[in-house]
């Protein structure tokens, strides 16, 4: 499954139903370089080049019910209406 926030896609997709949180990376997880917690309580991490190479993303599927999108600001701000959330959240 490929997930798509503004520009940037993750093709590493794992959702926790039991907490509620969704995790999507580029590739298999890495050790990221620098983390970055964004306003809306996520993490963003990127390498060592400055890409984004993972997002964490709390209260997912609550936040698709209540909003019918999943906002997360990075050095630019991104969110998805996707169903392409919708189907990672069911898992």
């Amino acid at each position: 499954m490929t997930v798509r926030m503004g520009h940037h896609e993750f093709d590493d997709v794992v959702y926790d139903a039991i907490g509620d949180v969704l995790y999507l990376h580029h590739g298999k997880p890495v050790p990221a370089a620098e983390t970055f917690a964004t306003p809306e309580g996520h993490a963003v991490r990127f390498d060592e080049g400055g890409e984004i190479i993972g997002v964490t993303i709390v209260n997912a599927k609550w936040l698709m019910e209540r909003d019918g999108r999943i906002t997360v600001t990075t050095p630019e701000r991104t969110e998805t209406v996707d169903s392409e959330i919708a189907l990672a959240l069911a898992g």
